[in-house]
């Protein structure tokens, strides 16, 4: 059974930063890509950034390129979400996500079409 959960959100003045973090437990880390998407109120859902566990390479959504970095500790089954100079924009509901690839899809396609997700952290930033 897929498990993620999620910790770390809070508020936070704009250009602060918080740590996210995602216990990840129940499939094949190496087959799947893992990582982080965010939906804010009245937006779509996003990709934020994600690892493809089989090879360790980040992806990042060009928004946050720069600001986030995504690492994981496998010993610890736990995934991190660095998010430094934080803006408004960045305000939303993130939850941690893990799918498969998908053929012709990208990174951020295969979380947002996976079922597997926590139960999302809020995360808010202030001007």
């Amino acid at each position: 059974q897929v498990q993620l959960m999620e910790s770390g959100g809070g508020s936070v003045q704009a250009g602060g930063g918080l740590r996210l973090s995602c216990e990840a437990s129940g499939y094949r880390y190496d087959l799947y890509y893992t990582g982080w998407i965010r939906q804010a109120p009245g937006k779509e859902r996003e990709g934020v950034a994600a690892i493809y566990g089989g090879s360790g390479v980040a992806y990042y959504a060009d928004s946050v390129k720069g600001r986030f970095t995504i690492s994981r500790d496998t010993a610890k089954n736990t995934l991190y979400l660095q998010m430094n100079s934080l803006e408004p924009d960045d305000s939303a509901v993130y939850y941690c996500a893990a799918g498969p690839p998908l053929v012709g899809g990208r990174w951020f396609t295969a979380l947002l079409r996976s079922n597997y997700r926590g139960q999302g952290t809020q995360v808010t930033v202030s001007s």
